[in-house]
């Protein structure tokens, strides 16, 4: 756990309780521990009683006996929109489902509407609110999602204001080119002709300007087709862009084997994940992410198989699922409460799930997600007792300090 390596540290984190996320120990917890940083990567680990006897740092910080975890990640979202759906809410709850909402003109399509009329400024500054109530939590990387455009123009608007918000905060971005999200109204009737458009032209051109990072789709009955998701999944290859796929939300129809057969990052939803699903995505070392908002927002009742996911060893993550229709929720914090009273997830899985395996579902495992020598220094000081008041409590919990790329945040967010 310890760097070898001699040198001068720009800054030494001393008198904390590490949950280092690696190792055997529930949470990689060391007592007592001290955490050495140079530039923006962490540059020595280990029990403060370990530290060399000589040393160089220009500035040492007393962690008053306070616990340092990595930087939270929020590997699903849909943070950049326009409009809200409150009204679809209260149909909600007056007892229409989420499919008779979408096929009745509402859901994704009402939002659509809103967003193709907001210009980026719009975009950005509707959104600015959503992405520092999330990072005041502890989130330092994030990915965000386009699919509320559904033409290359919104689309592009949509990903040119998650650039600009990442570049404004500071904070690690995957963008990711949700094109396949829903049939625009000028496509309603060929499913098969607008998945050509995103392949032939929309994706295409928005990879060459440098916008895109991942490629995801909607698999399900009111979205498209494992064949159609297919023909998507192909033209991100021919980009070099890698795959994940909201899979088996309503419906089990076999979204989680088809993004396993592209070695896809992450598998998400997964209420109706069936055992040969399982099976695809522990032989691809595809993620499995869980949106516990989205279930409690639907009142869906399904619980996603957790048992067999733990059986098969397959890496499961947690997100916020952040949008507005199914899951207007951000707060991460309050993923880890859900996903433990609602499914049973232990402290230690959930926040796994949103720090080592949250990172792996952005196939970010190598830079982030642990506090290990060569990562980077993306670090939260929280003032608790122990990881598990982080999933237990709700509400009034604060990082005393964030720290992004080495960088002290707090008084930033």
């Amino acid at each position: 756990m310890m760097t070898t390596a001699a040198g001068r540290w720009d800054r030494l984190i001393r008198n904390v309780h590490l949950a280092t996320f690696t190792g055997d120990q529930e949470y990689g917890q060391l007592r007592h521990g001290a955490v050495a940083l140079v530039a923006d990567r962490i540059a020595w680990v280990g029990r403060e009683t370990d530290l060399p006897a000589e040393f160089d740092c220009d500035e040492q910080i007393d962690g008053q006996g306070q616990w340092l975890l990595p930087g939270f990640i929020d590997c699903h979202t849909h943070l950049v929109f326009a409009g809200n759906r409150a009204d679809e809410f209260a149909m909600r709850l007056a007892g229409a489902s989420y499919e008779e909402i979408a096929r009745a003109g509402g859901g994704i399509a009402s939002t659509v509407a809103a967003t193709r009329a907001a210009s980026v400024d719009q975009l950005v500054a509707a959104a600015r609110p959503r992405l520092a109530a999330l990072m005041a939590e502890g989130v330092t990387g994030i990915e965000v999602k386009s699919g509320y455009g559904l033409s290359l123009e919104a689309e592009r608007q949509m990903l040119l204001a998650a650039t600009q918000l990442r570049d404004e905060f500071g904070i690690s971005m995957q963008r990711t080119f949700l094109g396949a999200h829903a049939l625009p109204p000028e496509y309603q009737g060929d499913a098969d002709g607008y998945i050509d458009y995103l392949c032939l032209e929309v994706l295409p051109a928005l990879a060459a300007e440098g916008l895109v990072d991942a490629v995801d789709g909607f698999c399900e009955s009111i979205a498209f087709s494992p064949e159609q998701i297919r023909r998507v999944f192909e033209a991100a290859r021919a980009l070099d862009l890698p795959v994940k796929l909201h899979a088996e939300q309503l419906s089990n129809q076999h979204g989680s084997a088809l993004v396993a057969s592209f070695d896809g990052l992450s598998a998400d939803h997964l209420e109706y994940l069936d055992g040969d699903g399982i099976a695809a995505m522990a032989n691809a070392g595809t993620t499995a992410v869980l949106l516990p908002g989205a279930y409690y927002f639907l009142k869906e009742t399904k619980q996603p198989p957790l048992a067999q996911l733990r059986q098969e060893q397959v890496a499961i993550a947690l997100a916020s699922d952040a949008n507005p229709g199914s899951s207007p929720i951000f707060s991460l914090l309050l993923m880890l409460n859900l996903a433990c009273t609602l499914w049973g997830m232990t402290p230690a899985e959930a926040l796994a799930g949103i720090t080592r395996n949250g990172a792996k579902a952005l196939g970010w495992q190598g830079r982030c997600g642990t506090i290990e020598v060569g990562k980077r220094a993306d670090l939260l000081l929280w003032p608790i007792d122990t990881p598990a008041q982080l999933a237990y409590q709700v509400g009034a919990l604060r990082p005393s300090q964030i720290w992004i790329g080495g960088e002290l945040r707090k008084d930033r967010l």
